[in-house]
């Protein structure tokens, strides 16, 4: 594989390090204002194979945050956006597209592709703890996003074991279901420990596994998503970062 745009990627981590990266294979799940970020980072730092899913559509909403979403392409598969995009920047990307939304069956099928990482993206509850309960068993490594909503200040944020967030009501409801499923830490996840802005909160009509929502700024999904990329590329290479 041909790594000589990675040159300035080689300056700080090695070349060795960065072959190593066009070896490994990383699954990211879900591709809104956190993943699709998260997908991007990590195509950029020469992965070479990679794995995405997302089974939904680019709304007018999505504009604000999420890397896909353009006024010129509402209604299309953010998959498929995002896989043109990813094979623009490296074209020799070994690339799996996956345009479903998460449901167990599925889940097995790609987790049986054995992914040296995964990045759960996922902002519904319903499908994020189905995904990550399997992958728990499944003994894969993982790096969890929860909640970038009602929150404005990036520089709060932390990567920790997921028994150790606050603050966060989405990480609250997923720490919640997990235990039920007899999980009660083990799962890396980047969260903030900012408040919440509570006035931000709005019902929805439950489309997508989704009761409610929070408002969002356009750079929090996107530093959500560094971050995620951030843990699995250092550990990728063998640079452990605090957790």
């Amino acid at each position: 594989m041909d790594i000589s745009w990675l040159s300035r990627t080689s300056l700080l981590i090695g070349e060795e390090r960065v072959r190593l990266l066009t070896q490994k294979h990383v699954m990211v799940v879900g591709l809104g204002g956190v993943g699709s970020f998260a997908a991007e980072f990590i195509a950029r730092s020469g992965v070479g194979i990679m794995t995405i899913i997302d089974g939904d559509v680019v709304d007018p909403s999505n504009r604000n945050r999420q890397l896909p979403a353009l006024a010129t392409n509402h209604g299309e598969s953010k998959a498929m956006i995002m896989a043109e995009r990813l094979k623009a920047i490296n074209p020799e990307l070994q690339l799996n597209v996956v345009k479903e939304f998460v449901n167990p069956q599925m889940v097995q099928q790609q987790l049986a592709l054995k992914p040296d990482y995964i990045i759960d993206a996922i902002d519904s509850i319903t499908p994020k703890i189905t995904f990550i309960s399997l992958a728990y068993e499944s003994g894969l490594p993982l790096v969890s996003s929860m909640g970038a909503g009602a929150k404005l200040d990036p520089t709060k944020l932390q990567v920790v074991d997921i028994s150790k967030t606050y603050n966060c009501p989405f990480a609250h409801q997923i720490r919640k279901m997990l235990k039920e499923k007899g999980i009660r830490s083990g799962i890396k996840a980047v969260f903030s420990p900012e408040k919440v802005i509570k006035e931000s909160l709005m019902m929805t009509d439950g489309k997508n596994y989704k009761k409610s929502a929070y408002g969002t700024v356009s750079y929090m999904p996107a530093v959500f998503g560094a971050v995620a990329a951030s843990v699995v590329i250092r550990d990728l290479i063998g640079i452990k970062g605090e957790s």
